[in-house]
């Protein structure tokens, strides 16, 4: 992982970007995770999965996308259920995908406009993120 060797800048300008993407991409939620959601919107399960969530797998599932961004971005490019937000979302840009080579952090540019801008980034926060991604992926 390139970050152990030099210093990662990141800063989120809340632009929306990460919540939007092509065919390819998807927004991992585990069980709990969506169930909060739910609860939160206050509708039925059947409710939710009919109009949040979609199946990736039998057993996993992902936040729906309409035209490419997530169902709950808002008009202004804001999240709607930060506060409950996936962990996906939450440890985005820290990635193990993005983190692996320095060309992956830099190619994620085109899609987050907070990549190499702000402050600093500790190694500790990294791995504490990336900790908690990686976990999560094992829970799906």
């Amino acid at each position: 992982m390139f970050y152990l060797k030099q210093p990662l800048y990141f800063e989120c300008t809340a632009c929306g970007a990460c919540c939007t993407g092509g065919t390819d991409h998807y927004i991992a939620v585990n069980n709990n995770e969506a169930e909060l959601i739910r609860k939160h919107l206050g509708v039925t399960l059947n409710w939710f999965r009919r109009r949040y969530i979609e199946h990736l797998t039998r057993d996993s599932w992902s936040i729906r996308l309409q035209d490419g961004q997530c169902v709950f971005l808002n008009q202004q490019g804001h999240c709607k259920i930060y506060n409950l937000r996936p962990t996906q979302c939450k440890t985005y840009p820290y990635w193990p995908e993005l983190l692996e080579t320095k060309k992956n952090w830099l190619n994620e540019r085109k899609h987050c406009e907070g990549i190499n801008k702000g402050q600093q980034i500790s190694i500790r926060h990294i791995k504490r993120q990336l900790k908690t991604q990686l976990d999560a992926e094992d829970d799906i």
